[in-house]
């Protein structure tokens, strides 16, 4: 099951403190039909910049529903959510190198979490759906929706939390 958002709020030059980031500018929205798309700036586009069409084809239903509608998968039924294996997290929609296993920890709250994504890797939105005020992640060479990221991750050497959907992912081990 997927969740649609609801409304996303203009940013311009991403958020302090939370690292690199393409700092696009985004039109606000309400309602959950609109595609990562449609929100875009007309003058701002990702290196890889496909139609809905193609998106659709290339990826499953729940990919689409999460990466291009920002949707949110369960709780606790993510590939990657306890997964221990040393490689690489990529971005299932453009393989873009997002994350490292070693930034991977243990934060019970149901997805994947990271402390810390590869360098340029992710642009940072402001998030006001739902009533509340979070900041939302994309991968930065496709817009891809990735997730959530939280300043709560007591214990890590960034305090940060990357609560990211395991559907936007794809893990190349490493080699032995």
């Amino acid at each position: 099951m997927v969740a649609n958002r609801g409304a996303n709020q203009p940013v311009r030059g991403g958020l302090p403190g939370l690292g690199n980031h393409f700092g696009a500018d985004y039109r606000g929205w309400v309602g959950g039909r609109r595609t990562l798309g449609d929100m875009v700036d007309e003058q701002q586009r990702y290196d890889v910049d496909k139609t809905d069409e193609e998106w659709r084809s290339e990826l499953s239903e729940e990919e689409f529903a999460v990466l291009r509608r920002a949707g949110t998968e369960r709780a606790f039924t993510g590939e990657y959510t306890d997964t221990e294996t040393v490689g690489t997290y990529h971005c299932r929609a453009c393989d873009a190198e997002l994350f490292t296993s070693s930034t991977k920890f243990h934060s019970g709250c149901g997805w994947p979490s990271f402390y810390q994504p590869i360098t340029d890797t992710i642009e940072y939105i402001e998030d006001r759906s739902y009533g509340m005020l979070r900041t939302e992640v994309r991968c930065a060479r496709c817009g891809s929706h990735l997730g959530h990221v939280f300043p709560d991750g007591y214990g890590t050497p960034t305090g940060d939390r990357y609560c990211i959907n395991s559907v936007s992912l794809r893990l190349t081990p490493k080699p032995d």
